[in-house]
């Protein structure tokens, strides 16, 4: 019976503290092109607030994150590449990447 009620609570719990974990994927001006771009870009943006985690591909020049929603925003998110003097716009998924 106590390991019930236990298992109850830790169920209960772990629902009311979940995290809003939230991806965007960007683009950047001017274009992360090289490895360097990339590495300027994963040192700096991870200490904006909220962000959980940072994948870059080169070959489509995206950046997708990971962040908390209760912490952070696109918008701030955006914010946090003008302070390394690059301009990010989100990537809005078409219809075919909906599929």
């Amino acid at each position: 019976m106590r390991t019930k009620a236990l298992f109850i609570a830790l169920a209960f719990a772990s629902v009311c503290f979940a995290k809003d974990i939230k991806t965007v994927v960007l683009t950047t001006n001017p274009e992360m092109h090289c490895t360097g771009c990339e590495k300027k870009i994963k040192e700096n943006i991870r200490f904006e607030k909220g962000i959980k985690s940072i994948k870059t591909n080169l070959d489509d020049k995206t950046i997708t994150i990971e962040y908390d929603a209760e912490k952070t925003t696109v918008e701030d998110i955006i914010k946090g590449f003008e302070k390394i003097k690059y301009e990010a716009q989100e990537v809005k998924p078409t219809n075919k990447d909906k599929k």
